[in-house]
């Protein structure tokens, strides 16, 4: 696997750690444990995500993490609390992946992963403070659904595809990228910009 693949791949799991962290976790350790993703030698330290326990803490906490994303006061919380715990998450998975004989890499990679995760993190967290202001539940339960599907779907292509992994990292910045401008775009028309003071006219003169 080359740098550019090992770097796709990275940014592809920091990345989608910024929307379902414990889903990334999770998935990855099942399927590695099932066998379903043979890893590269130079992906061996990720076997620790297959640890059973880390995959039953990991595993609760996904469930956890899918039933408070419908809830749509509960979910701005749960990505309040989680604005701390997502970017070392995915700092940390970003550090796994790139070669642990490299420190400069691994530098790189622990900053590079954290901030990719943050930025993840503060599109999903915009957009869906946006939706959430929707007084009916089934567009937030729709969004959360999407989420899901599409967070487990691209940690497999990255995994199984890590030459395509770059082109799926570029294309979920973009998308962060895209949500962070509408949900600056959204909150600015709900909330409006502070309008200046009406210059007072002075009376005609008598």
């Amino acid at each position: 696997m080359g740098l550019i693949e090992i770097l796709g791949v990275a940014g592809s799991v920091s990345l989608l750690a910024g929307w379902r962290l414990y889903l990334a976790i999770f998935a990855t350790g099942m399927a590695m444990r099932l066998g379903a993703l043979p890893l590269p030698e130079h992906l061996a330290a990720l076997d620790v995500l297959a640890n059973p326990w880390v995959m039953g803490i990991a595993g609760i906490a996904a469930v956890a993490e899918f039933f408070a994303d419908k809830i749509a006061w509960f979910d701005s919380v749960w990505d309040a609390v989680h604005t701390f715990v997502r970017p070392v998450g995915g700092a940390m998975l970003a550090l796994a992946i790139v070669d642990p004989g490299d420190p400069a890499t691994q530098a790189v990679a622990f900053i590079l992963g954290g901030g990719a995760a943050l930025a993840a993190h503060g599109g999903k967290a915009g957009a869906r403070a946006v939706v959430n202001t929707s007084p009916e539940p089934f567009s937030n339960v729709a969004v959360s659904s999407v989420e899901d599907v599409a967070s487990a779907g691209l940690l497999w292509a990255a995994f199984e595809y890590p030459y395509a992994a770059a082109g799926i990292a570029a294309v979920l910045l973009a998308l962060t990228v895209v949500l962070l401008l509408m949900a600056r775009r959204v909150f600015l028309s709900l909330f409006g910009r502070p309008k200046p003071a009406a210059t007072e006219i002075p009376p005609p003169p008598v």
